[in-house]
């Protein structure tokens, strides 16, 4: 899941409950402490050393660069549909998604079902045929769909992949401070520091030294400890209510201070028109971006053949959409049993709401448990983050386009692990510099890029006869272009309180997310370059590429 313009956003000087300095007051001193501070450190260090035992166990033996990117291919339908689950759940899932329930009640709603419904339905159309026809990454898939011109595809694909990449990947480092207000409350300059750098070193040392096997293993027990902590959590809030949907939904209403108008949308939507065209912005974003995120497209050419990718797909849906549901009723319970102006005072976000309903019903141990959650998830998608944007580096950048594909597997290999050392270093500074940034913005960006360009590329170019180079060229550097321009002259940069340039106003563009506009831009770009072009591409080798995608023509394990 992702984060959401009112989740996670930086609190603003207008609100009620924001200290002189900007930061929110009520977490000067955190919302977690104490025993409960204690026993999620040792929680976390606990999962993080087995983890990194058992990465560095199953780290690629051989200089077999497949095997780095890919893992041995051999895992079950089921450990695939976890990794799955985990690539596409992340703290957003467990803190962002339940804050904004608890805050706008049905708007929340709305937005969690949405993205669950549109991933199931996007990953059914494009998993089968991008793993028949898929390689290490998703340059592979395009270069053999354009042969004609695939240097050119796969360096405009591994631009738009490291831009996306890097944009979520500093989100996950910032929300990572932003995690740890939670329980120390504002950070000092060292702590701030400390936190990133504990974090990316983690995330580099997952990648460098387990490679896709590594990355797999952080994220099915990222999986299995959501799919539990979410089932107990939620289980005690439905017990307190008798297991009836009913009384918990009265209980929420009551709670939220504004009765049954918590049930009915708009609570949230009030900015007009444009706050309506800012959510469905935000959703399109989401909705389409979700399956363009280069991490999540790669997780898809690991099984090793099509029947294991179609049952993995399954209990990927099915483990998705029950911890969705779970979320849903933790962000209910929050405002039944916490109460919405109590979870706003605390935490004008809504971030805590999860924690202080763990506290509640559970006490200590139960808020210690859903706290090594949210940073074992936030370390999980990292992971993935990272391992995408060095695979895209040292594959389509240096082995294909510098060297040609002319690169020995022990070359690349070493590549591949400098360029992880380079793209967590690289996050790491950002994040060090960007600290006081919108996590919101930039995770809402990364999904807007991958959105407006990568997924119209890929889309053509899996289902689309006459598609070409040139089409491909414009709809990625097109779309990419049309994100950064839309959101270097929107309210996010200027005009308003929240801006990165409150001062001043140049922000002709009314929307905080340019999904609605660069989405649409990307796909027309494709079509416009394409019957602009000179002529279809090789006949042929369409042919070839469409007999691979949709027969399945297996690869090796």
């Amino acid at each position: 899941m992702v984060t959401h313009p009112w989740i996670g956003r930086a609190a603003l000087p207008g609100d009620p409950a924001t200290a002189a300095d900007g930061s929110p007051a009520a977490l000067a001193a955190g919302v977690v402490g104490g025993f409960s501070l204690k026993l999620t450190f040792i929680l976390f260090v606990s999962v993080v050393v087995v983890s990194m035992f058992t990465a560095l166990i199953t780290a690629p033996q051989r200089d077999e660069i497949g095997e780095f990117y890919l893992g041995n291919r051999n895992l079950s339908p089921l450990r695939n549909g976890l990794a799955m689950c985990g690539d596409h759940l992340s703290a957003a899932t467990l803190l962002g998604s339940t804050g904004l329930i608890a805050l706008s009640g049905y708007d929340g709603l709305l937005y969690l079902v949405g993205t669950t419904v549109a991933w199931m339905t996007v990953l059914l159309l494009i998993a089968e045929p991008l793993r028949n026809a898929g390689k290490f990454t998703l340059a592979d898939t395009l270069a053999l769909r354009l042969p004609h011109n695939r240097r050119a595809v796969r360096v405009a694909l591994a631009l738009c992949t490291l831009t996306v990449s890097l944009l979520y990947l500093v989100a996950q480092l910032v929300g990572g401070v932003a995690l740890l207000a939670q329980f120390v409350g504002r950070p000092d300059n060292t702590t701030r520091t400390l936190c990133v750098i504990a974090i990316g070193t983690l995330v580099v040392l997952y990648v460098a030294l387990g490679g896709m096997p590594g990355a797999t293993y952080i994220q099915i027990v990222k999986a299995v400890i959501m799919v539990a902590g979410v089932s107990v959590t939620a289980a005690l809030v439905l017990s307190r209510y008798r297991w009836q949907v009913d009384g918990l939904l009265d209980a929420a209403a009551s709670g939220s201070g504004v009765g049954q108008r918590f049930l009915e949308p708009g609570l949230r939507q009030d900015g007009g028109t444009t706050g309506k065209l800012d959510f469905l912005s935000l959703q399109v974003a989401v909705v389409f971006g979700l399956a363009a995120l280069p991490h999540v497209m790669m997780r898809l050419l690991t099984p090793a053949t099509t029947r294991v990718l179609r049952h993995s797909v399954v209990w990927a849906m099915g483990l998705v959409a029950f911890v969705c549901l779970g979320a849903a009723v933790l962000g209910l319970g929050a405002a039944a049993v916490v109460g919405r102006q109590i979870i706003s005072g605390i935490d004008p976000t809504g971030d805590a709401s999860v924690l202080l309903l763990a506290e509640e019903i559970g006490g200590p141990v139960l808020t210690a448990l859903v706290s090594c959650l949210a940073f074992v998830t936030l370390l999980a998608v990292a992971t993935g983050l990272t391992l995408a944007a060095a695979s895209s580096l040292a594959h389509d950048l240096y082995a294909e386009v510098i060297r040609g594909g002319r690169a020995r597997e022990r070359e690349e290999l070493t590549a591949a692990r400098l360029a992880t050392v380079v793209i967590g270093v690289l996050a790491m500074l950002i994040a060090l510099v960007s600290w006081r940034a919108n996590t919101a913005t930039l995770a809402s960006l990364a999904f807007a890029v991958a959105a407006s360009s990568i997924l119209p590329t890929m889309v053509y170019g899996l289902f689309w006869r006459r598609f070409t180079a040139r089409g491909a060229l414009l709809a990625m550097y097109g779309g990419l272009a049309c994100c950064v321009v839309l959101v270097a002259f929107s309210p996010v940069v200027s005009s308003r309180p929240g801006s990165f340039f409150p001062g001043v106003d140049f922000a002709f563009f009314p929307l905080q997310n340019p999904g609605l506009v660069s989405v649409p831009a990307g796909f027309l770009l494709g079509w416009l370059g394409s019957v602009l072009s000179d002529g279809p591409e090789d006949p042929e080798a369409y042919d070839t590429f469409q007999v691979r995608a949709e027969l399945g023509a297996d690869q090796p394990a």
